[in-house]
């Protein structure tokens, strides 16, 4: 049985202490009004912003500022004021996103596991069976974050403002009222609890038969998580694409791309498979996992490389096609990120796709236990900046920058996910003891 170290569980509090300091001075410091707006904007003279209101409030060309130009002067604060609001919204829901979407992918690669009978991996299903224990917190936060949208507490989700589908309003939006059917408040908190009940469902349904298997004198157990699995996922795989379009994608309620549920998913993977990497090797050099070995190791790289190839092509074949046909309202969303985003949008670019194929493409270094360390680090790291970049600039716009409210966020869910999940493997033994391939994975040798 695993014991969680008392550093472990200090490091984790610690960073969740830290974490939830900087999320709240994120909330603190967003300013109220648009006279907070306008000392910020002074304060940052060479900011692009300032330029624009000064230019705005001296169109005149006597001297005289006329009412538009007050009027554009005004509105334009009034959006800044909304965006810099929106900011530590952001930054929590994406920490909150990208752990969940861990926690989501590695349930989903556990039932590929059952479901294709694979011989390899059983030795490390109780480090995924740990990994996923964080779902259901996950969840309700995921859930809550959608509630406190979904009454106006925040602005994040632009499309849920009642004046854009008043026909009578001035802010009035055909487009989005044009979605409305399934752009609506009840019926996204609808398919939002669907897809968390769903999801949660199977993952205790499996826990509870792979924790009986142990005891088992028949493979009874076993039959039951492969039927499970296979039925999770068909559910799964459109509830995935639906999610996405959902909590991501309806950010950016004019644009849409088909290929968005499979990107999302791709980078769920590879994030998710990479976590499974890291918390085995860690495991494994605390003397734990013995039955573990480099060849494990190998094909958990190898699924990192290969999801990070996948990835790679959908970016780009999502990216090339928009680009390519320049219809204005789908290349507006690239147009936003590479002129606003620039750093992050091809930074991320770099570090998840040059980073991965440069170091594991060498079937010797994915042997190299410290190698994958470093490697999925970089992985990590590459896929929160694509979540970044998925919900920033529709929500937050040119007002962006990673200060204290990412990086609190970013700590906070961090700290909790590492005291879920360690204290989750405590709770039953390291190994799936009765599984019917597990002497087939103790003995795997590539």
């Amino acid at each position: 049985m695993y014991t969680l170290p008392k550093k472990l569980k200090l490091f984790a509090i610690a960073f969740m202490v830290v974490g939830a300091i900087g999320m709240i001075a994120g909330f603190l410091s967003a300013p109220k009004t648009t006279a907070e707006v306008k000392e910020m904007m002074a304060s940052h003279h060479g900011d692009g912003h300032g330029e624009t209101v000064e230019d705005v409030s001296h169109s005149d060309s006597h001297g005289e500022v006329n009412e538009d130009a007050h009027g554009g002067e005004e509105a334009h604060y009034e959006h800044v004021l909304h965006q810099m609001q929106n900011r530590p919204w952001s930054a929590l829901y994406i920490a909150s996103f990208f752990f969940f979407m861990i926690a989501l992918g590695t349930l989903a690669f556990y039932a590929i596991q059952y479901a294709a009978q694979a011989g390899w991996s059983p030795v490390l299903f109780r480090v995924m069976e740990g990994i996923t224990a964080y779902l259901p917190v996950a969840s309700v936060i995921i859930f809550v974050l959608l509630l406190l949208s979904a009454f106006h507490v925040n602005h994040i989700f632009h499309w849920m403002d009642p004046e854009l589908v008043n026909p009578e309003s001035e802010h009035y939006d055909k487009l989005i009222a044009g979605k409305s059917g399934f752009l609506n408040v009840p019926f996204f908190l609808i398919r939002a609890a669907i897809f968390l009940l769903g999801w949660n469902l199977y993952r205790w349904i499996s826990r509870k038969n792979s924790i009986a298997d142990d005891t088992a004198e028949d493979n009874r157990y076993f039959k039951k998580n492969f039927k499970a699995s296979a039925g999770f996922l068909v559910f799964f795989i459109v509830t995935e694409s639906m999610m996405s379009w959902d909590w991501i994608m309806s950010f950016d309620p004019h644009w849409f791309s088909t290929l968005f549920g499979w990107y999302v998913f791709a980078g769920m993977m590879v994030s998710a498979i990479t976590v499974i990497a890291m918390v085995t090797i860690y495991l494994k050099s605390q003397g734990y996992l013995e039955h573990v070995n480099d060849s494990h190791i190998h094909d958990l790289a190898k699924f990192m490389f290969g999801f990070s190839i996948f990835w790679t092509y959908l970016w780009f074949s999502q990216f090339m096609l928009i680009w390519y046909a320049n219809i204005p309202e789908e290349v507006t969303y690239f147009v936003t990120r590479i002129e606003d985003y620039n750093l992050p949008f091809f930074g991320m670019l770099a570090m998840n796709f040059i980073f991965p194929v440069l170091l594991l493409m060498n079937s010797d270094y994915k042997r190299v236990n410290w190698f994958v360390i470093m490697t999925g680090i970089v992985i990590l790291a590459g896929h929160y900046i694509d979540v970044f970049n998925m919900v920033m600039p529709a929500t937050v716009g040119t007002s962006w920058y990673i200060g204290i409210p990412e990086i609190g966020s970013l700590l906070f869910f961090f700290g909790l996910f590492v005291l879920v999940v360690f204290t989750a493997l405590t709770k039953a033994p390291l190994l799936a003891k009765r599984n019917p391939f597990i002497k087939e994975s103790k003995h795997f040798h590539y």
